[in-house]
């Protein structure tokens, strides 16, 4: 019934669905806790809302990106931090999943990290310890993400850093993608110049394929994801020399 009425509404509210079903508002949370844990739906404040189509050729908004699989987002990005050291060189791709990773570095004293997100560099200056490195160049007001011919240029001085990159599509076929040129030039560029290349994506983004092409699947050295992998995917990339943690 309460997927029901999301097809007919985009919002529906504990109080309501109480009202009109008789049901406590204890036992209709926990409905929706339970619809949410089967990605059936996304939890808000005080009720629940239609689950929106993530699709890989829109460039998508980076405020409706974080609604997506938000969980996944959450546990991969603490995963990832178990690849960091003290002291270590990072480079964070902008994105929602490398988000997670930039909240979740308290145990560290001494980090140097590189990233292209406003967002995450934002996040960064919460600690008040990290050298932190923000590309210039042209605003990106979709991904919060500076990209162009400066931004090229300046990450051209910085090499041998771990690099850790969000992911808009995946295929093994095809590698890695994006809808936007720009980012795609951007993410080649940091390729290129990277120590270690980790690609941080939840489930949803395999198989797809989008616009610009970033890199092929071998130039990747680790994949983090979660247990929703396709059938037969992990074998794949493990043939392909490709380290995968499945959280």
């Amino acid at each position: 019934m309460i997927l029901r009425m999301l097809e007919q509404q985009e919002e529906v509210s504990v109080v309501a669905l109480s009202r009109e079903t008789g049901i406590s508002e204890v036992t209709i949370r926990k409905d929706l806790t339970i619809l949410q844990s089967r990605h059936l739906l996304l939890r808000t404040r005080g009720g629940a809302m239609r689950k929106p189509v993530e699709n890989p050729n829109e460039d998508t908004a980076i405020s409706k990106k974080r609604m997506f699989n938000f969980k996944e987002k959450e546990r991969i990005g603490l995963e990832a931090v178990k690849m960091i050291k003290e002291g270590d060189y990072i480079m964070l791709d902008s994105g929602t999943t490398t988000l997670e990773i930039a909240k979740n570095l308290n145990r560290f004293q001494h980090l140097h990290i590189l990233t292209n997100s406003m967002s995450i560099a934002t996040e960064l200056l919460n600690y008040k310890r990290f050298e932190i490195v923000l590309l210039g160049g042209n605003v990106r007001v979709n991904s919060h993400s500076v990209v162009g011919p400066l931004a090229l240029s300046v990450l051209r001085n910085f090499n041998r850093y771990k690099l850790f990159l969000g992911v808009d599509s995946f295929s093994f076929e095809n590698g890695v993608s994006t809808p936007n040129l720009e980012e795609a030039l951007l993410n080649q560029m940091m390729i290129k110049q990277a120590e270690q290349v980790i690609a941080v994506f939840d489930s949803s983004k395999f198989n797809k394929r989008s616009f610009a092409h970033i890199a092929n699947a071998d130039e990747l050295d680790c994949i983090i994801t979660d247990q929703a992998i396709p059938t037969g995917m992990i074998s794949k990339l493990k043939s392909a020399g490709i380290e995968v943690r499945i959280v």
